[in-house]
C-alpha cells in the first residue's frame, strides 16, 4: 500500500511513541515499588535468586523499583536513554526468570520476556531526535 510505504519517513515519531507509552508506563509499574519501602523492596529483591544473586534483596528490590520507575522517567524524556535501557533490560530479565523460576511458565513470563527484547532493541536504536539526548 502506498500510504503505509510513506510511514517510514516518521520513525522518530514510531520511537516517541514508543518512548513516551513504555516509560509511561514503566512509571506506573514501578513507583508503587519505590514507595514500598524496605520489606516491600525486600520482596522484590529475593527475585534475584532465579539468576544466582542471593545476598542484599533490599538493596536488589530497591535497585530494580528505581530502574523501573526512575528508568520509566528516563526512557519517556530520552535522558540517559540508552543506560536506563540497559537497566530495564536487566530489570526484565530478573522478572522473567523469576516467572520461569516460580514455574509460572511462559505465558505468565511473556511480559517481562516481550519487555526485555523492546528494551535491548532500543539499546541500539536510541531515542531518536524527539528526547533530551537530541544531539
Amino acid at each position: 500500500m502506498a500510504v503505509l510505504s510513506n510511514l517510514g519517513r516518521y520513525k522518530d515519531a514510531g520511537l516517541l511513541i514508543l518512548h513516551v507509552g513504555l516509560g509511561a508506563m514503566m512509571i506506573f509499574h514501578g513507583y508503587p515499588k519505590i514507595i514500598g519501602g524496605p520489606d516491600g523492596w525486600a520482596q522484590l529483591g529475593a527475585s534475584t535468586k532465579y539468576v544466582g544473586i542471593t545476598f542484599l534483596p533490599t538493596f536488589w528490590g530497591l535497585m530494580a523499583a528505581l530502574a523501573e520507575g526512575l528508568g520509566g522517567v528516563l526512557i519517556l524524556l530520552g535522558l540517559w536513554f540508552r543506560p536506563a535501557a540497559i537497566f530495564l533490560t536487566l530489570n526484565m530479565i530478573v522478572a522473567s526468570a523469576m516467572h520461569l523460576g516460580k514455574g509460572d511458565g511462559l505465558m505468565d513470563a511473556s511480559h517481562a520476556v516481550e519487555l526485555a527484547f523492546v528494551f535491548a532493541g532500543l539499546i541500539f536504536i536510541g531515542p531518536g531526535k524527539y528526547s533530551i539526548d537530541k544531539r
